[in-house]
């Protein structure tokens, strides 16, 4: 297999403060990995014997309930880690990231961790902030699913995944991989229909701007005073 190109990853916050040759040691023990559209990397309750990095595209992270629920855990933006089960302490993936653009991942064996840690400790810290990120933005999910109404929910996720993913354009803020309104209502906990519903009345306020899954942030401003509970149209 080709060597990895340290410029790929050169400019990840993940890999800063490393030097060359130890970036170079580490990349000689990944492998790389393209994902078409709507294809998993790995699927829930799967042994987990490798752990990620997506290198570009974006990833829809689902979970399935023991209701039988289906619902989207998180999203993997370029530079994020993810599959990392060890640092949940269990042995298979809990969720399936699905490719919702065209993406490039990184892998590495489980049992080079130890390894990675020992002689990159800046990565190892770089890796637990960000993985103490994700764990913080759930946390933040859960309480907003348990205290407020679903309009700011969903308005809270919109803001996330602009600030996130946000592409700025003549005539707003668009979010730059596909996304459904099935996927915005998997990811705050309520349904097609309620998220339809909110979308057209923004839509009709000049708030947001639909499409087949693409969604363009026009006011942010107003958005913002709807997560925080200010519904009020001025």
């Amino acid at each position: 297999m080709a060597d990895i190109d340290r410029s790929l990853v050169r400019s990840l916050p993940l890999f800063a403060n490393m030097v060359d040759a130890e970036l170079d040691r580490l990349l000689a023990r990944a492998s790389m990995r393209r994902v078409t559209i709507g294809e998993a990397v790995f699927e829930q309750g799967q042994k987990a014997s490798q752990f990620y990095l997506l290198l570009h595209g974006r990833l829809k992270v689902t979970q399935v309930t023991p209701e039988g629920q289906q619902i989207i855990v998180r999203v993997v933006h370029p530079g994020d880690l993810f599959g990392f089960a060890q640092a949940l302490q269990r042995d298979d993936y809990p969720g399936t990231p699905i490719a919702a653009a065209e993406s490039v991942v990184m892998c590495w064996p489980n049992e080079v961790w130890g390894d990675i840690v020992e002689h990159n400790p800046n990565l190892a810290v770089n890796a637990m902030r960000t993985i103490g990120q994700r764990l913080q933005e759930a946390h933040t999910r859960i309480r907003e699913m348990f205290t407020e109404e679903v309009e700011r929910r969903v308005a809270h996720a919109v803001l996330r995944l602009m600030e996130q993913a946000g592409h700025r354009e003549e005539d707003g803020i668009h979010i730059d991989f596909p996304l459904s309104r099935q996927d915005v209502a998997e990811l705050t906990g309520t349904t097609l229909h309620t998220v339809s519903r909110l979308f057209s009345a923004w839509e009709s306020r000049g708030i947001v701007k639909g499409g087949r899954q693409k969604l363009l942030v026009r006011d942010k401003a107003r958005l913002e005073a709807m997560a925080e509970g200010n519904a009020a149209d001025t």
